[in-house]
């Protein structure tokens, strides 16, 4: 099995403390450099910035402890599981904990990212040592009070007590502990000694939420701020000739109207006010560059496919000969079109540009990438920018790009006003980041009846898969493979979508091997258990996923959703996938209700490696299920010289309440450290649907939306 490592916690990191005002004490750890000694943190704890994998511990005279989460909080959880990790190995009581969000500290700490699944993969063991480090300082420090060896002490929920018996808290040694040097070697906690890692523990914001507690940043507000709506091109590869305010500037409410780029901002009072004002402009655009079709990327990516200007990204053997000598050859392509990423809160950002200091509070998955990028944009220096993260509604990877907060940025600058920039759901989806199109070309070859060749070209719009992804499955366990890809560069902007590329290709890989089972006359899930027989043993050190980690989720997806014993007119779909270090198998429950097909249920097998906070792990789970379902549906998105044809939820068509299946989930039990959540249960969804429709009404889907190859009824009923 290939074992996944994570970072270890560097004995040289940072690792600081001080007396705070009250009796406290605060201790700061930097898991990924070496300490710059004249850095201390303040006292004021509403001063402090925090950086990506820091974590600071606050510990009060009472016992109780304040746990600054790090990383940029978009639903995924890890405000909740972060800090489970250090109050884990600190022994504290979860009841005693408070949680608060960390800012960015681009002084100290590198990496503060929310995506690709990774946040709880990277701090598993770092975060974790945090909280050992600390416990052993306080056993340390009332080791020293009673005279005793602090061998001779252990902890309990906050208390330390020593072999006579005698019992201090945390809150009684936090300020002797404060005076000790910190210890070298910690030891971390067995698993099965587990208190908090491993239970049901809700969203630390959970009651904000409801209560409707400003949390998120379009609840964020400053006072003397103004509102900012932005006119962009309407068309990608328009560009502003000119453009009239007058009658804008009569809308009561507005402050101001000018040009930035190929952009107008209009200032108010208030939001109504700047749309309306937006609205009421009169602007003039021209060609800038070519005004591109979805019919023109249609041919473009065929043309492609059927070219032979390729980038080889892996080579096993030899496919032209495979191809050549085989019995048969199956050939078929699979589509799918741009997508915008509709977050539940559209974009926005705060952003206050003065002669000292450029500050920024909203919601950003990038938090340091943008700050630089906004200090290059302003030509300030990268230490006079500060971000300060608001939980978001919704990232799915739209976030990484700053690009609003760039606009905020620059608008504050030039109106040298507090500036908060809110889009609209029309911005949103028109002027927005797309899940680029793509066209996969996946051929097999058969001799003897076995699979012999493997050739997956693929064709996308202005950007390829990563290189990890050829060397998932079924890389290692076809003799003859080979992974081709090429694009075309567009004027329409994209970027990472919830689980990029695999999102469509584990629905295009997974849907053919069915075909292939279909056409070789053999057991759907045998060919995939035979191949993956054929990985285990192989030394390549490529190769992504854990054969018998996949074989295990296979099995165990087979017995819980009881494949081939359903009663008649249930139809069943298989699918399993690996990505973002984690192993699914999804097996889909359609019936016919009128004769469409209406999905029941979704059973679901994951292997995670330990599951930090088993209530959020399926909220995580459930949610990209029903995302991957939804968006392989109806998920429909095209340009038309250069305009996109959805612009609100009017056309634009999502997964509706009634339309959600059950989702059973079922997690494989593991000591292996934590994988990623957040992604990898999209990707698989999308091929158990359409192998059970195919099941159902004999339809093989290869086009994404499904919607669009039935009789434009809504399939989920």
């Amino acid at each position: 099995m290939k074992t996944i490592t994570t970072p270890s916690l560097n004995r040289r990191s940072f690792i600081r403390t001080s007396a705070l005002a009250g009796g406290g004490i605060l201790i700061g750890f930097n898991l990924f450099q070496a300490c710059k000694p004249e850095v201390v943190p303040p006292v004021d704890i509403a001063d402090i910035n925090f950086n990506d994998f820091n974590a600071f511990i606050k510990i009060a005279d009472n016992g109780m402890v304040t746990i600054f989460s790090p990383n940029p909080e978009i639903g995924q959880g890890v405000k909740t599981s972060m800090p489970m990790l250090i109050a884990e190995e600190l022994d504290v009581a979860w009841k005693n904990v408070l949680v608060v969000q960390g800012a960015l500290d681009t002084k100290n700490y590198t990496r503060q990212v929310a995506g690709g699944s990774q946040s709880i993969r990277l701090g598993w063991e770092p975060l974790r040592q945090t909280g050992a480090t600390a416990r052993q300082m306080l056993i340390n420090a009332a080791a020293v009070k009673w005279g005793v060896n602090p061998s001779e002490c252990t902890t309990n929920q906050g208390v330390i007590t020593n072999a006579k018996g005698d019992k201090l808290g945390y809150g009684e040694v936090v300020k002797a502990a404060a005076a000790l040097s910190v210890p070298e070697k910690v030891k971390l906690k067995d698993p099965k000694d587990f208190n908090i890692i491993g239970k049901d523990i809700p969203n630390v914001d959970v009651d904000n939420i409801i209560a409707g507690k400003p949390l998120y940043g379009m609840d964020y507000k400053e006072e003397g701020m103004v509102y900012v709506s932005v006119l962009r091109p309407p068309a990608f590869g328009k560009k502003l000739e000119g453009f009239d305010a007058t009658e804008s500037k009569t809308v009561s409410g507005v402050i101001d109207v000018f040009k930035f780029g190929d952009k107008i901002a209009v200032l108010a009072k208030n939001t109504w006010a700047a749309m309306k004002g937006k609205k009421s402009l009169k602007a003039n655009w021209i060609d800038g560059s070519k005004l591109e079709s979805t019919e023109d990327h249609d041919k473009i990516l065929t043309d492609l496919l059927n070219g032979k200007e390729f980038n080889t990204m892996r080579k096993d053997g030899d496919v032209e000969k495979a191809f050549a000598t085989a019995d048969q050859v199956i050939e078929r392509v699979y589509e799918s079109p741009f997508l915008p990423h509709n977050c539940m809160e559209p974009m926005n950002f705060f952003a206050h540009v003065t002669d000292e200091k450029v500050r920024l509070v909203g919601p950003i998955q990038t938090p340091d990438g943008t700050a630089k990028r906004v200090a290059e944009l302003l030509d300030r220096k990268p230490e006079e920018v500060s971000v300060d993260m608001t939980r978001m509604g919704g990232g799915f990877g739209r976030r990484l790009y700053g690009d609003f907060a760039l606009e905020a940025a620059e608008i504050s600058n030039i109106s040298k006003k507090p500036v908060k920039l809110v889009y609209s759901r029309e911005d949103d989806m028109s002027a927005g980041i797309y899940r680029p199109a793509i066209k996969y070309k996946i051929s097999a070859s058969v001799k003897g009846g076995k699979l012999t060749g493997y050739h997956l070209k693929e064709a996308a719009v202005n950007s390829n898969m990563y290189g990890l992804i050829p060397n998932f499955f079924p890389a290692g366990a076809i003799e003859n493979y080979q992974v081709d890809v090429a694009k075309y560069d567009s004027n329409i902007t994209i970027g990472a979508w919830r689980a990029p590329y695999t999102n469509f290709l584990a629905f295009a890989e997974q849907s053919f091997f069915d075909e292939i089972a279909e056409i070789m006359e053999v057991d759907r899930i045998k060919l995939r258990l035979n191949l993956l027989q054929n990985v285990k043993g192989n030394t390549d050190e490529r190769i992504q996923y854990s054969p018998e980690r996949l074989e295990k989720v296979i099995k165990t997806a087979v017995e819980k959703s009881e494949w081939g014993n359903k009663p008649e007119g249930v139809y069943q779909g298989f699918s399993a996938y690996y990505c973002h270090n984690t192993h699914v198998a999804e097996v889909a429950d359609v019936v016919l209700e009128n004769d469409q097909p209406v999905v029941k249920k979704v059973t679901c097998v994951v292997d995670c490696g330990i599951v930090v906070n088993p209530l959020g792990a399926k909220n995580q789970i459930e949610g990209g299920v029903i995302d991957g379902i939804g968006h392989a549906m109806f998920g429909e998105f095209s340009f038309k010289n250069g305009i996109p044809s959805h612009k609100n939820f009017d056309t634009y068509r999502l997964i509706r309440m009634n339309e959600t299946p059950v989702v059973e989930t079922h997690f494989i039990e593991s000591k292996i450290a934590p994988t990623g959540l957040g992604e990898p249960t999209l990707p698989p969804a999308g091929a158990a649907i359409a192998n059970a429709i195919k099941a159902a009404k004999g339809i093989r889907l290869t086009k994404q939306p499904f919607i669009n190859n039935m009789d434009k009824k809504d399939l989920l009923g």
